[in-house]
């Protein structure tokens, strides 16, 4: 038993910020934003934390699925950015919700979604849960070095959700890590200790861009032709690819690799930019809008990011 996807839902913060917003305080330019990245634009949070913004694309899901916060089993949201360590993303939705179950988080930086999602499988294969709330969520501008030019013209806030329940839509899946710090890093800030030595840094994302180009169109055309063939599929199989939103190149190079044209890549990053875990389930709710979706089809969600780590699955809709 694994299960299937009832109802998606997503949620941005009203203020957007373009790229010629972010030249007039840094040294940047639309043009070369465009060309490296994609980007036109990102949305910026002002008063709500990730758990907040989590809440709101979970209710949109609900609505979607029609199910009720007192029907879910589980809540599992991926995030590094939570406002909180204690109380959990996850705890705050929950009782924002309403709901009753168990509630946790997951971080796995971009790719929390789906590793959040494979977590969740499991408990759907030991006959736990009859239904699930997976978020991703972040407000990824609290951790960003707004004097940065190679970072903070590439990230935005926003959350997006995912409802399940018993079924037999998930059909295979990878997640893997491998472990280190010099790709990228996000430090957790200060240290209050007296006793502690080492000199710590702020908490800001660092990222080395050439290294985590790689890193990411490799995993993408590797993991996809690898699940897809334990699936008892081929590539040509897959309706949709829904990538994780980081960079358009990168999309365009896994593309030609893969032998699968754009248009089965589902991309949005010009609207919303790299909302790290948030960014699949974003995607997967506004292509599951388009009415595109039908049931029976193939899909692919791939994601990529730091830890460093990488996770891909196959789903039928």
């Amino acid at each position: 038993m694994s299960f299937r996807i009832i109802g998606t839902g997503s949620y941005v913060p009203e203020k957007v910020v373009t790229n010629f917003d972010l030249a007039e305080v840094i040294d940047t330019s639309d043009e070369w934003i465009k060309q490296r990245v994609g980007i036109s634009e990102r949305h910026i949070s002002t008063d709500e934390s990730a758990a907040e913004m989590g809440y709101k694309a979970a209710l949109n899901a609900l609505e979607m699925s029609n199910v009720k916060p007192e029907e879910l089993d589980l809540i599992i949201v991926a995030s590094i950015s939570n406002d909180t360590i204690c109380p959990t993303a996850a705890g705050t939705i929950q009782k924002l919700l309403g709901a009753k179950c168990p509630a946790f988080d997951v971080n796995s930086a971009c790719s929390g979604f789906l590793f959040a999602i494979d977590t969740a499988a499991g408990f759907f294969a030991r006959g736990k849960v009859k239904k699930a709330l997976v978020v991703g969520s972040e407000r990824m501008s609290r951790i960003i070095d707004w004097n940065d030019r190679g970072t903070c013209v590439i990230f935005g806030d926003g959350a997006g959700a995912a409802v399940l329940e018993e079924g037999d839509g998930y059909l295979e899946s990878k997640i893997a890590t491998y472990g280190g710090d010099d790709v990228i890093k996000i430090p957790s800030g200060t240290d209050a200790s007296p006793y502690y030595n080492k000199e710590t840094e702020a908490a800001h994302v660092f990222m080395d861009g050439q290294e985590t180009f790689k890193f990411a169109v490799n995993t993408i055309t590797s993991e996809i032709q690898e699940i897809t063939e334990k699936a008892g599929l081929s590539v040509d199989d897959i309706k949709y690819v829904v990538p994780h939103q980081a960079n358009i190149r990168i999309i365009q190079f896994a593309s030609k690799r893969l032998g699968l044209p754009m248009e089965k890549f589902f991309v949005n990053i010009e609207k919303y930019g790299n909302t790290s875990a948030a960014s699949i389930p974003m995607a997967l709710d506004e292509l599951n809008r388009t009415g595109d979706l039908k049931r029976g089809d193939i899909i692919a969600m791939t994601a990529f990011g730091g830890g460093l780590s990488s996770a891909t699955c196959i789903i039928k809709w």
